[in-house]
């Protein structure tokens, strides 16, 4: 049984859609907001990290900004949309490369025609690849490379994912991997993934969908489909046995980085994982916060999150520890912490408080329409465009039962993967 409260914020947060798919395969959702003059042009491409080769990784990222680079008849992306007062960005994951628009609703087509001519003439100018080459080398440099802690997970993801693609970060394994890159090796990475029937369109607030529908088929509907991708990556095995390993560096803490496989985001026990991970470490009043930086002093902060991909995840602890304190010593102590956590029994009011934080985040989440729009664009390249309405109804359906089982299982320490990272002593 659901609350007044609950059942009017599902009725408020519904997201209202319409669909059609394009004959080159371009699947295309709309969503109408008129409450005011503004419309998000939002485009995610099914490709991310997890498709690139082993030996050729980074390049999505890299597409991320190739992207902006020009296109066979605009130059200069960013001009255009700024004289029709638009706002435009990107983002690339594991599992997805997402572009985004926002313009006043009556400049639209502009967005149309920006996001249409890069899909279907992407520049390919020597001088724009070395430019972007240069930039994500040196973000490469100062986020993974020359930040403290920042190369934490260079070393973690392949020593929890040993056969799936998720063990390379989005910005590649190694930098030689961009320095190498070739305009072949982009070409045939564009044409493999950046094609109409590999992406999901969304168009949100103050349009019809009769001018979608004419806007698509004038910009997009003349774009060729290409070579259908069928992704066949290997899937992790079960881990049966802990794994740890070490580094050290010139930081200013030892910290300590612990990871357990969990759920993926399309699995059944995905929500009851993600309040679970709440419960442990979302915030000052969580139970490793509570046992660890309040009443212990073992560290100076520690959180858990899920990673909430779409193959099967991580359970991330991650945490600083204060002066005095060995990663080994910190190491054992959060093992026995997570060791009675698993086995005790938790109280209806730690569900409840995390299943309304999730509520409210998920609420004032959709306010935005730009949010939306990503939010339906998730959905549909997950499988399921209607998901995007259910995430309330699945978050109050996790039952404490829910909850005892999963943790139990994503808790087992054969099923952990630590990084001890160590302070340098000077």
């Amino acid at each position: 049984m659901y609350s007044i409260f609950a059942i009017l914020i599902m009725m408020a947060n519904m997201i209202n859609y319409e669909h059609f798919v394009l004959e080159n395969g371009l699947k295309v959702y709309v969503h109408e907001d008129h409450s005011a003059p503004i419309a998000v042009l939002n485009l995610l491409y099914d490709v991310g990290a997890k498709d690139e080769e082993s030996h050729k990784t980074g390049f999505a990222h890299l597409f991320e900004h190739l992207m902006f680079g020009g296109s066979k008849n605009i130059p200069s992306f960013d001009e255009p949309l700024q004289r029709v007062g638009g706002e435009n960005n990107a983002f690339t994951s594991n599992d997805i490369t997402n572009y985004y628009i926002s313009v006043p609703s009556n400049n639209l087509e502009t967005a149309f025609w920006l996001e249409s001519d890069r899909m279907l003439s992407l520049s390919f100018d020597p001088k724009v690849l070395e430019v972007q080459r240069s930039v994500v080398i040196e973000e490469f440099k100062q986020r993974y490379l020359n930040q403290p802690y920042g190369d934490a997970w260079l070393k973690l993801r392949p020593l929890a994912y040993q056969v799936h693609p998720y063990q390379w970060p989005t910005i590649g394994k190694e930098i030689a991997h961009i320095e190498n890159a070739t305009m072949d090796d982009v070409q045939s990475f564009f044409y493999k993934f950046y094609i109409p029937n590999n992406a999901y369109l969304v168009i949100a607030g103050d349009v019809t969908i009769s001018q979608v529908k004419r806007l698509c088929d004038k910009w997009f509907t003349p774009i060729p489909s290409g070579k259908p991708y069928y992704r066949d990556l290997p899937q992790e095995p079960t881990q049966i046995s802990s794994r740890i390993t070490e580094v050290s560096s010139s930081v200013p803490l030892n910290a300590l980085y612990k990871v357990f496989h969990s759920p993926a985001k399309t699995d059944k026990n995905y929500f009851a994982s993600d309040l679970f991970s709440d419960i442990l470490g979302r915030g000052k009043s969580s139970f490793l916060y509570q046992k660890l930086v309040k009443e212990r002093s073992i560290f100076s902060s520690i959180s858990a999150h899920l990673s909430g991909t779409y193959d099967s995840g991580l359970l991330i602890i991650d945490g600083k520890l204060n002066k005095g304190i060995s990663c080994e010593e910190g190491d054992k102590i959060l093992n026995d912490i997570l060791g009675e956590f698993s086995q005790n029994t938790l109280l209806d009011s730690d569900l409840e408080k995390v299943k309304h934080q999730a509520e409210s985040s998920h609420v004032f989440g959709n306010i935005e329409l730009l949010n939306r729009a990503m939010n339906l664009a998730f959905a549909a390249g997950l499988g399921d465009a209607a998901m995007v309405n259910k995430e309330i109804d699945l978050i109050n359906n996790v039952s404490m039962e829910n909850i005892k089982n999963i943790k139990q299982q994503i808790l087992d320490p054969n099923n952990s993967s630590t990084l001890l990272y160590k302070a340098k002593s000077i």
